[in-house]
């Protein structure tokens, strides 16, 4: 069967997307070259043109798969509706208990990122925008006096840290933390953080 022929763009995005399956499936330090080459049906040699090493086509990957995440991000903070409702459609989207996808791939990420200086930029760039991102929609709900916070990027850290901790227990260890405790936990921590008791935070986002 003749393949269709891609344009240099078309054919870079066909292989991140390959890398980013091999790597969920497989694991970073397993996955090799030849794993995304032939899940495509393709040589080696076309997936080394565009990307020299495999140190290269991860980082590259995860680069790809973070602006995936990205776009929802601010498809979700750019909504026209009160910043309270952004930030906790935002907060339930981003968490384990919500519809992002790949935490596997972000877990192993971060593990890898330990010894490889370019991932570890990649996943530092990512966690410094989804930072910046919630710390800005926080100010704006502080603006319009919806809620009380003194520090929104002390507590944009804070909120997705606990996601974060939270997304290794309930990938990392199936059944340890139930959905419904996970979604408690979150709701308690926006709303103490946001000088809100939980009863206001629930009916302020019906």
């Amino acid at each position: 069967m003749t393949r269709v022929r891609l344009s240099v763009a078309e054919r870079r995005e066909e292989l991140l997307r390959a890398a980013v399956g091999q790597i969920e499936e497989r694991g970073v330090v397993a996955v090799r070259i030849a794993d995304v080459a032939a899940a495509l049906g393709v040589s080696n040699a076309l997936v080394l043109y565009h990307f020299s090493t495999k140190e290269k086509l991860v980082a590259a990957a995860f680069a790809y798969a973070a602006e995936g995440d990205l776009t929802r991000l601010r498809k979700l903070l750019g909504r026209r509706t009160t910043a309270l409702r952004r930030l906790r459609a935002a907060v339930r989207w981003y968490a384990p208990t919500g519809q992002a996808k790949g935490w596997r791939l972000w877990i192993e990420g971060w593990a890898a990122a330990l010894r490889e200086p370019a991932l570890r930029e990649v996943t530092r760039d990512l966690d410094r925008q989804w930072k910046a991102a919630i710390t800005e929609v926080i100010a704006e709900g502080v603006a319009a006096g919806e809620f009380r916070c003194a520090d929104p990027a002390g507590t944009a850290l804070r909120l997705t840290a606990l996601l974060d901790g939270l997304a290794v227990q309930m990938t990392a260890y199936s059944g340890g933390v139930s959905r419904a405790r996970a979604q408690q936990w979150m709701d308690d921590a926006l709303a103490c953080e946001l000088g809100l008791d939980r009863e206001a935070l629930t009916a302020a986002v019906r």
